[in-house]
């Protein structure tokens, strides 16, 4: 993926999904998740099967914020229905209707380009899309880690204060676990996930 320089213009605009977006997407997420919280250590097998599973939903959304033609940052969304048992058992549990709810899921982007107002982009993106296919509730979750991890940067922003700030709220009654291989461990372990709601 080529550089883009931090000052260029920078668009944000859903596209379609086809071979080229979905690969700058695992690109991104390789690229992005590998740093803390979630140490991703990806490969684009993992990446082929993870997005194939996410996006087959034809309601499915992507977002991507570019300079030029060089994808710096993207986004999804979509229907709770399509998504992996891990993700729609909690809301299951509790007997919600999961035509209901939009699941969003990554929010990737490049660091030179964080702190111009993106990541609302994201979500104003993601929650016109949900909106618009007549959901009443989104949905995200996130990483739980120690504060005392061994791997969290000293300067490591807590994303919490920006979620609250679009209308998140965290519910702990709402989690599940996911497995992903860490960088520097040889196998994949499981990750507590916690969820965010915010109603539309």
């Amino acid at each position: 993926m080529a550089a883009a320089r931090p000052s260029a213009q920078v668009t944000v605009e859903r596209i379609g999904k086809d071979d080229m977006s979905l690969r700058a997407l695992a690109t991104l997420r390789m690229t992005v998740f590998r740093s803390w919280p979630y140490l991703y250590d990806g490969s684009m097998d993992y990446e082929a099967d993870y997005l194939a599973e996410f996006l087959a939903d034809e309601a499915a959304v992507l977002i991507v914020a570019r300079v030029g033609d060089i994808p710096v940052g993207m986004a999804t969304a979509s229907p709770m229905a399509g998504q992996a048992d891990a993700i729609r058992q909690p809301f299951l549990r509790a007997g919600r209707d999961l035509g209901a709810i939009s699941y969003f899921g990554e929010s990737v982007l490049l660091p030179q380009f964080r702190g111009q107002g993106i990541g609302h982009r994201f979500f104003d993106e993601r929650e016109a899309a949900a909106r618009e296919a007549g959901a009443s509730l989104a949905v995200f979750c996130a990483v739980q880690r120690d504060s005392s991890h061994p791997a969290r940067p000293p300067a490591a922003r807590d994303l919490q204060p920006f979620w609250e700030g679009r209308g998140y709220r965290q519910t702990p009654d709402f989690s599940t676990a996911m497995s992903w291989k860490e960088v520097g461990q040889a196998d994949e372990s499981e990750h507590l996930m916690h969820f965010w709601q915010k109603h539309l």
